[in-house]
C-alpha cells in the first residue's frame, strides 16, 4: 500500500492493518521528513485517543491528515506503532 498526497509517496508497505477501512501503515514505513505534530486530538470510544501530525510536501500543509494511538485501548492493540491518513491523502495499492 502507498499514502500519496501532493504527487508525493509519504509512505509504503506491505504490511498495513485495516480498521474500520481505513489502513494502518508501520510508522517506519513513513518518510518522517514530511510530518510535523500536531496538539490535535480525539477520542473513539473502543480504541482510545488518537494523536495527529500535519503533513507538508512542496510547501503545502495538509493540516491533522495523519493519526495514531500513543496507548491505544487493548481492544486495539494491534494498531499501536502505526499511523492511518485521511483529508486528501490517497491511500492506494
Amino acid at each position: 500500500m502507498k499514502a500519496i498526497w501532493n504527487n508525493v509517496l509519504i509512505a509504503e508497505s506491505n504490511d498495513t492493518i485495516v480498521v474500520e477501512g481505513n489502513h494502518y501503515f508501520p510508522y517506519d514505513s513513513v518518510k518522517k521528513e514530511y510530518l510535523h505534530e500536531s496538539d490535535f486530538t480525539t477520542k473513539c470510544g473502543w480504541k482510545g485517543v488518537a494523536n495527529y501530525y500535519s503533513v507538508t510536501v512542496n510547501d503545502k500543509t495538509n493540516k491533522d491528515a495523519v493519526w495514531y494511538y500513543v496507548e491505544p485501548n487493548d481492544a486495539a492493540k494491534k494498531i499501536k506503532g502505526r499511523v492511518a491518513f485521511w483529508n486528501g491523502i490517497d491511500v492506494m495499492n
